[in-house]
């Protein structure tokens, strides 16, 4: 039977498992001194100045969309090719997502399609700008740093500030992720990170929020607690018997101490796994460019540094002689299915989220509406990367890949 390949796994070793153990016998494993700890290590990497866990990258989202004020009335821009969490999470506030497309190339929000959108869609009132058809306001933008990528943060904050929209990071796949030195988080925006075990350091789940704000950050952490008025270590320390206060409705988006011990192990090793996911990709690079040429590999622009959360490539129609996106689609579909017969996992990049049903039915859009989007939705694979893989399961990888795409032509 061969080696199972799957698309990713967590690189664990003892470490966890004695630090989770040392948790349980502590007895404080609810939310407590070692989330603090993971909260601090993980600022401290991004340069950022706080961190606030949460329980999942999309409540850290809902954080900060309710914290931004957003609500019925608003229109708050997501790039269509993310996971569906992104515009959901501004869904929650009764504000609309609207969908925005992508650069295929980079797989992140178009700045020239997201210029020419305002420019016509917008028009500036007495204390902003609103749309020019239904009167919404508009309030803000949530670029993705998708698959361990920046988006374009500096364009976007500028024309962010042009149009006065408030700036949310989606950087659930960016952790550690650079543009001239400056990590994500770091270019004046809050930002929302995910420790999903398909990230390159994981909790089980979890997320946080980094910030350079001690205000914000004391005020995240206290609607993350139900919004009490004292946190549980304050409780602990006073008078634990008596029930804190509660002025207004927050929510229950804890981290417990057992999984920020498992993230506090993951991050002493951080610098090694984001080495060895840059080396991997690094030679999927070059095999590719020798062995697969109707494959194109993530694109970097000059002064980026990609994480590679996820190897994530495009089909390159012209290559194969494929004519249109469809049939470059059918071709994909064909070739992730005889890879998975042999055992090795591959995946879509994520989805565009304008073709799923509750998008598209909500708001009317059709495939091409946003082809960037679409493009990358239906052109995308995802290829196997973790610390473990060895090169022999990369070449493995590349000859599944030349076999399965001239079976498909055959």
């Amino acid at each position: 039977m061969k080696k199972q390949i799957p698309i990713m796994k967590p690189y664990f070793d003892d470490r966890e498992a004695a630090a989770v153990a040392e948790a349980l016998k502590s007895g404080w494993v609810a939310q407590g001194p070692r989330v603090a700890e993971f909260e601090r290590l993980v600022a401290a990497h991004e340069g950022v100045g706080y961190g606030v866990a949460t329980t999942s990258c999309t409540t850290a989202l809902h954080l900060l969309t309710v914290t931004a004020g957003f609500g019925v009335g608003d229109d708050v821009l997501v790039p269509s090719f993310t996971f569906v969490a992104t515009p959901n999470s501004v869904e929650y506030t009764g504000a609309r997502a609207v969908l925005a497309d992508v650069d295929p190339a980079t797989f992140n929000l178009s700045v020239p399609w997201l210029e020419s959108f305002l420019a016509e869609n917008y028009a500036a009132g007495d204390d902003g700008y609103y749309h020019r058809r239904d009167g919404n306001r508009l309030a803000g933008i949530v670029p993705v740093n998708l698959f361990g990528l920046c988006a374009e943060l500096p364009a976007i904050n500028r024309i962010a500030a042009q149009y006065g929209m408030k700036v949310i990071e989606d950087s659930a796949c960016a952790f550690g992720a650079m543009i001239d030195g400056t990590h994500e988080g770091g270019f004046g925006n809050p930002s929302a990170l995910s420790f999903h075990p398909r990230k390159s350091i994981t909790t089980g789940e979890g997320g946080m929020i980094l910030t350079d704000s001690e205000e914000f950050a004391g005020r995240l952490r206290v609607l993350r607690s139900h919004a009490a008025s004292l946190s549980e270590t304050q409780r602990h320390r006073a008078k634990g018997y008596l029930l804190p206060e509660f002025d207004e409705i927050g929510f229950n988006y804890r981290m417990t101490d057992l999984q920020a011990a498992v993230g506090i192990a993951q991050m002493e090793k951080i610098d090694l796994i984001t080495a060895a996911r840059r080396r991997l990709a690094g030679r999927y690079d070059r095999l590719l460019a020798e062995r697969v040429p109707w494959l194109i590999a993530p694109y970097v622009p000059a002064g980026y540094t990609h994480v590679y959360q996820t190897y994530c490539c495009r089909i390159r129609l012209e290559a194969l002689g494929l004519k249109s996106i469809e049939e470059g689609n059918r071709f994909r579909n064909a070739v992730m299915d005889l890879l998975e017969t042999n055992g090795i996992a591959t995946r879509q990049g994520t989805h565009a989220t304008h073709t799923l049903g509750t998008y598209r039915g909500r708001y009317g859009y059709a495939a091409y509406d946003l082809p960037g989007a679409y493009e990358s939705d239906r052109l995308s694979i995802a290829l196997p990367l973790y610390v473990e893989l060895t090169d022999e399961d990369q070449d493995r990888v590349i000859d599944e890949l030349i076999r399965s795409a001239a079976v498909r032509r055959s």
